[in-house]
């Protein structure tokens, strides 16, 4: 995600993360699927990774912007 997003209250938090949620399972939770359709233990396991990395980014990425707000503080 490139964008930068203003958080400003807890409802706002909310929805950004409903939708960052949809934006990561849309991109890595089809191959997560298929692989567990097709029973593919090595395709399970690089998607399970993947999608993890996703959110462990996601987290990350939030993280940064809170302490971007507290040295602006």
């Amino acid at each position: 995600m490139d964008e930068t997003v203003a958080i400003e209250s807890r409802s706002e938090f909310a929805l950004w993360a409903i939708e960052r949620a949809k934006e990561i399972v849309a991109q890595e939770g089809t191959a997560l699927a298929l692989a567990a359709r097709d029973m593919d233990e090595e395709g399970l396991r690089e998607a399970g990774h993947k999608l993890g990395g996703a959110i462990s980014e996601a987290l990350i990425e939030v993280f940064d912007g809170l302490l971007g707000q507290d040295d602006q503080a």
